[in-house]
């Protein structure tokens, strides 16, 4: 049954970075976009994140309970929005999709080239916090995510960034363990060199202090 309701979607729409759609791009697909979002989010096909914004669900998800992970979805939300060069998971939310953050949180936070008010999600008490950053200046690499390949910053990026502003995202209390799980993870010549180019040298003493190096 999920493998027939897959075929509900144009091929054209699982080229869509990390599954992640709004009406406005499905203007050439469909001639009423947003009656026809409606009918495939009721058939279970997509998935309503946020307001305007769908996730494709994959074929054998369809017909059962199935949240896609927070940090998958903002990169996806900031994805359409600036498209997947300029759209960098970081921060805590960067810690945890690097698997230094065990539980789930409530806040992602993604750096983007241009502000952008926050993004409440409507499946979850969750939101999504958009950061005004230089992207082609930080260190991220792209990962797997359950939704796609997302940009998110690199360990020795993401410490300099927790130990910047630890309370970014509202978990303060995860700050400073995943700080010393992903020094441990650095190049320390690498680590210096951010520090020096981007002006963080004083998070990177906090980092260090915190953990006692």
């Amino acid at each position: 049954m999920a493998e027939q309701r897959s075929t509900m979607l144009p091929g054209e729409l699982w080229r869509a970075p990390l599954r992640t759609l709004r009406p406005q791009d499905l203007a050439e697909i469909y001639t009423q976009p947003r009656p026809e979002i409606a009918r495939l989010v009721d058939r279970g096909v997509l998935h309503r994140v946020a307001h305007g914004y769908y996730v494709i669900v994959a074929p054998d998800h369809v017909g059962r309970p199935w949240l896609p992970d927070l940090e998958a979805v903002a990169a996806g939300i900031a994805t359409a929005i600036y498209g997947p060069d300029q759209a960098v998971v970081m921060g805590i939310s960067a810690a945890r999709v690097l698997g230094v953050v065990p539980r789930a949180l409530a806040t992602a936070i993604v750096a983007v080239p241009r502000q952008h008010r926050p993004i409440a999600l409507t499946d979850r008490p969750a939101r999504v916090r958009f950061v005004r950053r230089d992207t082609d200046a930080l260190d991220a690499e792209r990962i797997e995510t359950p939704l796609g390949p997302a940009l998110v910053t690199t360990p020795e990026q993401t410490v300099l960034d927790l130990a910047r502003r630890p309370e970014l995202g509202n978990a303060e209390v995860e700050v400073q363990p995943a700080i010393e799980a992903l020094y441990r993870r650095s190049d320390p010549v690498l680590l210096a060199q951010l520090a020096t180019d981007q002006r963080l040298g004083a998070a990177l003493r906090r980092a260090e202090s915190w953990i006692g190096v």
